[in-house]
């Protein structure tokens, strides 16, 4: 028999029917959320095998992470304050060239709990190694979206070889670890990846219903360079090829025309925002607000820890909930709760797990976090949410559930041991460094 746990608490929903319940309580049988709601009276929580009494916390749900390199945390703080191009293909590519299954499993590893210690129960990763990725992510306890991602540099065999790695992939790992890693199909981005080798990728993507991933329309440099290759700009060259015929998410997206917004609007495309990453690479600021006018929802993804540096989404929540006040010179455009919506609701509607996560309701998996309400930056509690947005940090965040599975109580994790890991990714970065 499935344990039902009852724990009391503020709960933050993110559903605005019933968006904040400060006298709240919920229920989780297993690995699922059984009752959301006001505290119900004794003989209701004497069907529950334990009573938890989180009185100062606030329950929300996870936050979704939705672009990023997690083993690219082993070069956090290398080759700092370079413009993209430079920073990739002077100082990234030739040193993740020397990567192998040792420096991405501790890589992954690291940002696994750089994640949970931070509040991430979700996460989509673009990358190469993709089994240990997703070893790592079983082990960890988190849920994911996973795609080998392919840079089509090489030749024709070359192509097809890692094509056919990342097909075999995602349909060895679809549904593995108990449901919780999910995974799409992920050419690198159209600067890197010649229109046939695209639509081979879509095709492959439409055979076996799964999601397509890639960059897009990051620098105005990489917008000119498609331009000047194919005479068109990303996002038609990318509709031109079938990308946006089922679904989509692409990562970025920074330089967009009006009528750009209008074709990712039309086809449902899903966005991943990465200001940190976007700000320190120079890559300049999305039209978020544009898009949320438009009634586009992105969703917020920190990017690789070597370009952020680090995994910290409410640090996302926090600066896009900035960022586009002082952009546009309007404290209006992008309020604390949409920010929050981005990094959960949102995020869940990105990687196409809207029905599982991204919110608290009955059916649901129980994927939460919770949040220290006491501390004096978090006084006097005028506005939850406001505090949640503007004031609070991750070490604020004490317990991490997925699928109803504590992973950390307290601010000690329980699925990965943080000395050796810290440890070893010191000694995986040493064995390829220059």
């Amino acid at each position: 028999m499935l344990k039902k746990i009852f724990i009391k608490a503020e709960i933050l929903t993110m559903i605005d029917e019933q968006l904040m319940i400060s006298n709240g309580a919920l229920g989780v049988e297993g690995s699922q959320i059984i009752y959301v709601g006001e505290t119900p009276n004794q003989e209701v929580l004497d069907q529950y095998d334990e009573i938890v009494d989180c009185t100062g916390k606030a329950i929300l749900p996870g936050f979704i992470n939705t672009h990023g390199h997690v083993a690219m945390s082993l070069l956090r703080g290398y080759a700092d304050d370079l413009p993209l191009q430079r920073w990739l293909e002077e100082e990234m590519w030739p040193l993740e060239a020397r990567f192998t299954n040792i420096q991405v499993q501790a890589g992954t590893s690291l940002s696994a709990l750089e994640m949970i210690k931070s509040g991430t129960t979700t996460f989509l990763d673009m990358y190469d190694h993709m089994d240990t990725v997703a070893q790592v992510t079983t082990q960890a306890g988190l849920r994911a979206s996973l795609c080998r991602g392919v840079i089509g540099f090489g030749s024709d065999e070359l192509r097809k070889h890692k094509l056919n790695e990342a097909v075999s992939f995602a349909t060895d790992w679809s549904g593995a670890a108990e449901g919780r890693i999910t995974t799409m199909l992920s050419p690198h981005a159209p600067y890197t990846c010649e229109p046939d080798f695209i639509r081979q990728f879509v095709e492959k993507a439409h055979q076996l219903d799964l999601p397509l991933h890639t960059h897009m329309s990051e620098t105005v440099k990489e917008v000119k360079q498609n331009m000047d290759d194919y005479g068109l700009r990303p996002v038609e060259h990318l509709l031109n090829l079938g990308f946006f015929e089922k679904r989509a998410l692409v990562a970025h997206a920074v330089h967009l025309t009006d009528s750009e917004i209008d074709v990712l609007w039309e086809h449902d495309v899903k966005i991943a925002h990465n200001p940190v990453s976007n700000l320190k690479l120079g890559s300049g600021i999305a039209r978020i607000p544009d898009m949320l006018r438009k009634g586009i929802r992105p969703s917020l993804a920190t990017d690789g820890a070597a370009s952020n540096n680090n995994l910290d989404l409410l640090e996302e929540i926090r600066l896009t909930a900035l960022i586009h006040k002082g952009y546009a010179q309007d404290p209006e455009v992008v309020p604390a709760i949409t920010a929050l919506k981005m990094g959960t609701q949102y995020g869940s509607e990105a990687l196409f797990l809207d029905d599982q996560v991204g919110t608290l309701e009955v059916g649901k998996q129980a994927d939460f976090i919770t949040m220290d309400l006491t501390g004096p930056h978090m006084q006097p509690r005028h506005d939850v949410i406001s505090h949640i947005v503007y004031a609070a940090s991750r070490s604020d965040v004490l317990d991490v559930y997925v699928d109803g599975k504590a992973l950390m109580r307290n601010r000690e994790c329980l699925t990965l041991d943080e000395e050796r890991i810290c440890f070893e990714a010191t000694q995986a970065f040493k064995a390829i460094a220059k």
